[in-house]
């Protein structure tokens, strides 16, 4: 089914437009009004609704979604965290249905997802086929590469005990990888591993970006990823892969940017919310660094961890430097940028050609963007269907398509109950001032 039938038999309008949103005439007067709806008060009250029309596009009835990308030709792509899931990597086939993509093949059944060395659990080191994919990006063909469906696999499946207590194994190399799909004969055409001294055991691939210009300082001149490990087990960074010679590092490791707040409390439906996973005691989030997402220019990279309030940025010059440049860690370290608070914990982020810097905030329902020309936060969009914005892509029609999975209910984060009810969903808001996805770094 196209994506405009999906739209035509699914699309619910959303609440109408209350406020002006535009680089040059965003509205600074403090808080904004509320879409206008009826309640049997006198008083004034929190809707929980602002900004443009939400359409409902696709329902999860299944697996619970985690990464999102939109093709041009309004393909949607879904990826899934596993565990016990058939598939980790799938293509949405109509209103209520997904598929394996790009076959079932290629995907690895859930008997073959980790694996145990001295005691020690691991995670496969296949990389051929696909383990647990976290995230995904689409770029632009080019006269150098087809439209491609970046694919980036954690190697690190959460496997449960014989008392259903969860536990993600450790990555082993060859695992861990980031895998190139042609959308033009769905096949894939290049795949690129980590060493060990890049991806540690206790790393964990979270979000991706590039920039496919031939003339990036610092790199072959065939494109550059920029990779970020959210590892909970303390050693977040960014991890940059030369696309051309297959050459990987990081930056940025265990700067206080990247780590998570400390015991960072937040808040989902009006519930503070700890961390209760199945035979542990509680603590607090752990999630270091989360959402990423580069400038127009290609110059800035905006970053933040999941269980920070503070928006930050480093010059992408500072990342590309490689360890051949004995200073190259000490200038990105002094090269960092923070923008001050946001007033929300953020998950992923998104960006447009306006240059606005979209954040996933799972703790208001909502969507809010920095404006790096007024250095300001804004609000977006805010609906009460949106339960834990967990991944979004901004698509060729000008719409952010965000993947709904109500995370906070999840087993894992309350003591191995399901308190999640189907169905997932796929949103969808159409974007202020004709904006659309980033193409400028793909020529």
């Amino acid at each position: 089914m196209h994506l405009s039938a999906l739209l035509t038999a699914c699309s619910l309008a959303g609440v109408g437009y209350s406020q002006v949103i535009g680089q040059d005439t965003i509205s600074t007067a403090g808080l904004i009004q509320n879409n206008a709806t009826s309640a049997n008060t006198r008083l004034r009250y929190d809707n929980g609704t602002y900004g443009p029309a939400v359409e409902e596009v696709h329902y999860y009835n299944g697996q619970w979604p985690i990464g999102i990308a939109v093709a041009s030709d309004g393909r949607i792509f879904t990826s899934y965290t596993r565990g016990s899931y058939n598939y980790t990597l799938g293509v949405v086939t109509n209103l209520t249905a997904e598929a394996p993509y790009p076959n079932a093949a290629l995907n690895l059944p859930p008997s073959a997802l980790n694996t145990t060395w001295n005691g020690i659990a691991f995670g496969s080191g296949n990389a051929s086929a696909f383990i647990s994919v976290q995230a995904l990006y689409i770029t632009s063909n080019n006269s150098r590469r087809p439209e491609t469906l970046w694919v980036l696999d954690t190697g690190r499946p959460t496997v449960y005990n014989a008392q259903g207590d969860p536990s993600m194994p450790y990555a082993q190399p060859g695992g861990p990888k980031l895998v190139a799909i042609s959308l033009a004969n769905n096949s894939i055409y290049q795949t690129y591993t980590f060493p060990s001294t890049v991806h540690y055991p206790d790393s964990y691939l979270n979000d991706l970006r590039f920039d496919l210009r031939t003339n990036i300082t610092g790199t072959s001149g065939k494109g550059i990823a920029y990779l970020v490990d959210s590892s909970n087990e303390g050693r977040p960074g960014f991890i940059m892969l030369d696309l051309g010679t297959g050459i990987s590092w990081r930056r940025l490791t265990q700067d206080q940017s990247v780590l998570r707040g400390g015991q960072d409390l937040p808040v989902y439906q009006g519930h503070p919310l700890y961390l209760r996973m199945k035979g542990m005691p509680a603590q607090w989030q752990l999630e270091g660094l989360d959402g990423i997402q580069i400038s127009p220019d290609g110059n800035t990279v905006y970053y933040s961890p999941l269980s920070q309030n503070y928006l930050y940025s480093v010059p992408t010059l500072n990342l590309r430097a490689q360890d051949t440049d004995e200073l190259a860690e000490i200038n990105a370290h002094a090269n960092v940028s923070n923008h001050g608070q946001r007033g929300s914990n953020a998950n992923g982020f998104e960006g447009d050609s306006n240059g606005f810097i979209y954040q996933l905030i799972p703790e208001h329902n909502a969507v809010f963007y920095y404006n790096p020309r007024d250095g300001q936060t804004h609000p977006f969009v805010r609906d009460p269907r949106i339960l834990w914005p967990d991944g979004g892509s901004i698509g060729a029609d000008g719409y952010l398509y965000l993947n709904i999975n109500q995370l906070p209910y999840q087993p894992d984060w309350n003591n191995g109950v399901d308190l999640r009810q189907h169905p997932g969903a796929i949103l969808r808001v159409k974007l202020p001032n004709n904006g659309t996805k980033v193409t400028s770094l793909y020529a």
